[in-house]
């Protein structure tokens, strides 16, 4: 017998305004799950305020404590929640799940024109997170006349885009938002060449920007300005507390996504959590106890596979991003980069929230680039983001680098 889809993932409303909502996941495991759940999660703009895991490595048991927003399209979740557990198939009248390998999704230019102001970048990047369609590419550009030229390789959740029905919705919402700015906007879908493309080999970045933004080590402080939570990092790993796991106790910082950076470095190192909790306290602490084992079935035992998992969640954790304000010549440059796990995925959201940071600080973007890049041995997608001369004078750089890194880390 299996477990009818409508009974694996279940969103109870709260019981008193403002407080969390409960979600609950019962479905067959799958490496990974966790982590893809914690990334759905994330993607609507919810926080984790406490979770409780339990799984045997055939079936889990997860149960999520969100805060979410007025807007929140609670009924979309749990669809998109239940996309991510095995797959439903039909047997015997009701619907059951099995596992089948996902179905790469069509690539989509967006291509459009219209008059800029400011504030723009981030009102058209919201209408595509609203409409669920993913921005895998950007390239924006400024002409001297005022108009801007905007490139957008998106693919959607829903599957849609190729119908005429859903391309005219998304004109139809650009056209609210932009209103009389708006020249022209065209949709098509790319063809093979142009998606092989998008899949060649990560580039590597200018080693002056590498430099930049990479050369830090794990002890160095986030960007000035931000909360200084290294020192409020304790990971600790013990194997005398269960005959078949290792307890991994985290004591840290809260922030925006802290939950999935902690799976998706697990997910990255094949571990795998039978049991675990995660509870916030008063002050943004946050306290994670996770019991563990390696994809063999043992404990970590070995103190050298224990210092480098203890280290990479420790680096994860202190610098889950990369930000910092470099010069391309006489110009100014925001960069960010979002690492990207094995499985290709990365940080949603994380565009929206650059651009949402600086519409705050007022200042203007005259052109923005995402690629995928290797630093290393990891891929890393990189938002380089050209400011506009003459706003970008008017806010020092540490305040363009803090307000950004507060927002992406929801400490705005």
């Amino acid at each position: 017998m299996g477990i009818l889809c409508d009974d694996m993932v279940i969103i109870r409303p709260s019981e008193k305004e403002g407080e969390p909502r409960v979600v609950t996941v019962n479905c067959p495991d799958k490496t990974g799950l966790g982590c893809d759940l914690c990334r759905i999660i994330l993607s609507f703009g919810l926080n984790i305020v406490r979770v409780d895991v339990s799984t045997d490595g055939k079936w889990c048991y997860i149960v999520f404590w969100v805060v979410g927003k007025s807007t929140t399209r609670w009924s979309l979740l749990q669809h998109r929640l239940l996309e991510a557990c095995p797959s439903c198939s039909s047997a015997s009248g009701f619907s059951y799940f099995q596992l089948q390998p996902p179905k790469p999704p069509d690539v989509f230019l967006l291509k459009f024109c219209c008059y800029d102001r400011k504030g723009l970048l981030h009102d058209v990047t919201e209408v595509l997170c609203e409409l669920e369609l993913a921005i895998k590419k950007v390239k924006v550009s400024t002409t001297p006349d005022g108009k801007v030229m905007d490139l957008f390789f998106i693919t959607d959740a829903r599957a849609l885009l190729h119908t005429k029905k859903r391309q005219e919705d998304t004109h139809n919402h650009l056209k609210t938002v932009l209103g009389d700015a708006m020249i022209s906007c065209d949709i098509t879908m790319v063809g093979p060449e142009i998606t092989a493309c998008s899949q060649t080999p990560p580039a590597l970045l200018p080693s002056t920007i590498t430099r930049e933004i990479f050369g830090s080590k794990i002890e160095d402080a986030p960007p000035s300005g931000s909360p200084q939570i290294s020192s409020n990092i304790t990971i600790t790993m013990d194997n005398s507390l269960s005959p078949s796991h290792t307890l991994v106790q985290i004591v840290c910082h809260d922030h925006k996504g802290l939950l999935y950076d902690i799976m998706r470095t697990l997910k990255d190192y094949n571990i795998q959590i039978s049991y675990g909790r995660l509870t916030t306290k008063p002050k943004r602490n946050c306290e994670v106890d996770l019991f563990i084992m390696q994809a063999d079935g043992k404990k970590v035992v070995d103190p050298n596979k224990q210092n480098a998992l203890c280290s990479r969640l420790q680096m994860e954790l202190l610098r889950p991003l990369r930000v910092a304000v470099v010069s391309r010549g006489p110009d100014t440059e925001l960069v960010v980069a979002n690492p990207v796990e094995l499985s290709g995925k990365g940080r949603p959201l994380v565009f929206f929230d650059i651009t949402h940071a600086l519409k705050m600080l007022n200042v203007c973007i005259f052109s923005a680039e995402i690629g995928r890049h290797m630093v290393g041995d990891r891929e890393w997608e990189v938002y380089r983001i050209l400011l506009d001369e003459g706003d970008s004078v008017s806010v020092p750089r540490n305040k363009i680098e803090e307000g950004v890194w507060k927002m992406l880390m929801g400490w705005e």
